[in-house]
């Protein structure tokens, strides 16, 4: 995954936070809906593909443990200055779920990743869930939204898209996610959702597990 590193590491150094299509200041309503009905309540938490730590630092401030986890260095560094700013106490670490890792992390009572999936291909995703899994205690939540294959967005056919920043990415659909995490996760909710985006709305697949094995 060196070359997608180094792809997003000149994205976010290249672009200003606004033009970057994925940065938001907001929390989406997926994860906002998983706190407001209770069901995620504050707790130790891992944002993966965290990017410039935006849902970190606001999940900080709603009493969260946070630890934030991208394989961008770049977006890391900022990420870390962004949290100094508000002296906010997050951990940022750079780390590659699609490789093969000791993750040397207490467990976690909840992970997300928002906007990530589609950016992994079906050759990595077994790993990717795998290391996913070893992140959390047992009975802990993972939330997982990613395109789905009913998207018309980047000419809206095909499973293999490329992006007009250049980036090519995988649409899913719900069979694939539940065959791809029900071996490790009990999948509680797994849907359709519309998203709104900075430059189009997208279709994703939303899927709300938890871990069920040691």
């Amino acid at each position: 995954m060196k070359k997608a590193s180094n792809q997003f590491n000149h994205i976010y150094e290249e672009l200003s936070p606004e033009a970057i299509p994925w940065n938001s200041l907001e929390l989406p309503a997926s994860i906002s809906s998983l706190i407001e009905s209770g069901r995620i309540r504050p707790c130790r938490a891992i944002d993966i593909a965290c990017g410039l730590g935006n849902y970190s630092r606001i999940l900080t401030k709603l009493g969260f443990d946070m630890t934030g986890v991208d394989f961008s260095e770049v977006a890391i560094a900022k990420a870390r200055q962004l949290a100094e700013k508000e002296e906010l106490s997050i951990q940022f670490h750079i780390v590659d779920l699609c490789q093969e890792l000791e993750l040397n992390m207490p467990p976690f009572d909840f992970a997300f990743d928002y906007e990530l999936l589609h950016h992994i291909f079906p050759k990595h995703r077994e790993l990717y869930a795998n290391n996913v899994a070893k992140l959390l205690k047992t009975g802990a939540y993972y939330l997982s939204v990613a395109f789905s294959e009913e998207d018309n967005c980047f000419d809206g056919k095909g499973k293999y898209r490329k992006t007009p920043l250049g980036t090519e990415l995988y649409f899913s659909n719900t069979d694939e996610i539940e065959k791809l995490f029900s071996p490790l996760f009990t999948i509680i909710d797994l849907k359709i959702i519309d998203l709104i985006g900075k430059i189009g709305n997208h279709k994703a697949v939303y899927a709300l597990m938890r871990k069920y094995k040691a």
